[in-house]
């Protein structure tokens, strides 16, 4: 299935039917007076979070959806049918934007969650509510009021537990692939991935959602290779794995630029926990190991972890220390000590 975390759609809700002018004529009944039901309510347009999707490509092949127009009111006081409802399903994580896709209508974190982007027009007053001491038979009645409609923009940012972070082929993809049964593609070429991938990992009878985004590169939030774009797919995450590759010439260059290119992108990234790996360690001997080890360390403050995703060298080492940094925001979140953090933008 193609990705795609943003579309422009058109939405209109249906009118309301009008109002019937109709009077009672019945056998025996001399003054049967006013009986023009009302007209029925134009349908709404939802949008609801469901489970199963992880992507908004049906929105590229549909763009326009018109909910249906109430009935008409029919003598007898028969109020016409409501018009059927248009619910927009999307992913977990998708925002709602108005049309200059800047203002914020709602931020769906939640399945079964939903809001209404456009109410139905009322329907039309029958006859029968004209009726009066001094106009015993009214031959007026209401229209019914016309629906709304709108451009909006939707915007999916996936609700992950952990996000990859690092330059282009820093061994992200490989790293997911050993961890979780996602199918990143996987090649000895910058950019190999060109979309997010998620996958479930378990470790130690524990579970995590883990975020693969592409690669970073100096400039990216000017634009440069795919730029920033992708990051916001883990402005939700509770904790950063920054993977520098040991294939780096000057692993503190490397890790500065992502670092720089996280904290111009704002959102609260750059403040996030973060692990940090050497990865693909197994290229490296012993001494060429604790060299770029230490470089890595005087520029980030803190000693690396070790990681080869090909042949699982300190694979679990990193899970534990990235499973610690989630549990322990579960375990605020939950004692209300800081927000949930889907809900952080």
């Amino acid at each position: 299935m193609k990705f795609l975390d943003q579309a422009k759609v058109y939405v209109r809700s249906g009118d309301g039917g009008a109002g019937s002018v109709s009077f009672r004529r019945e056998k025996f009944i001399e003054f049967g007076g006013p009986d023009g039901g009302d007209g029925g309510r134009g349908g709404d347009v939802w949008v609801e979070a469901v489970e199963g999707l992880n992507t908004l490509i049906d929105y590229r092949y549909q763009q326009h959806f018109k909910a249906r127009p109430g009935m008409h009111g029919m003598g007898r006081n028969r109020t016409g049918a409501k018009g059927a409802d248009v619910v927009l399903k999307v992913p977990v994580g998708t925002q709602v934007f108005e049309e200059d896709n800047e203002t914020l209508i709602c931020d769906l974190t939640r399945v079964g969650q939903r809001h209404r982007l456009a109410a139905g027009g009322n329907g039309g007053f029958g006859n029968q509510h004209f009726k009066s001491s001094t106009n015993q038979a009214p031959r007026r009645a209401n229209p019914g009021l016309p629906g709304e409609e709108r451009w909006i923009w939707l915007r999916l940012k996936l609700i992950a537990d952990a996000g990859l972070v690092g330059l282009p082929n820093a061994g992200k993809s490989t790293f997911l692939a050993s961890v979780t049964a996602a199918k990143p593609k996987i090649a000895d070429y910058p950019f190999t991935t060109l979309h997010p991938n998620l996958g479930v990992v378990r470790i130690d009878a524990r579970e995590f959602v883990l975020a693969d985004i592409p690669g970073l590169i100096e400039g990216a939030h000017q634009g440069v290779g795919i730029g920033d774009r992708f990051l916001g797919h883990v402005e939700r995450t509770r904790v950063l794995l920054h993977l520098v590759s040991a294939r780096e010439e000057d692993v503190a260059h490397a890790y500065a630029t992502v670092r720089g290119e996280l904290a111009a992108y704002g959102h609260g990234l750059a403040q996030k926990p973060e692990v940090l790996a050497l990865s693909q360690a197994d290229l490296l001997d012993g001494d060429a190991r604790r060299e770029k080890a230490a470089a890595l360390e005087a520029a980030a403050g803190r000693a690396p972890l070790l990681l080869s995703a090909a042949t699982g060298e300190g694979v679990e080492a990193v899970l534990r220390a990235l499973m610690r940094v989630i549990e322990d925001a579960r375990a605020q979140e939950a004692a209300g000590e800081v927000p949930d953090a889907r809900w952080q933008k």
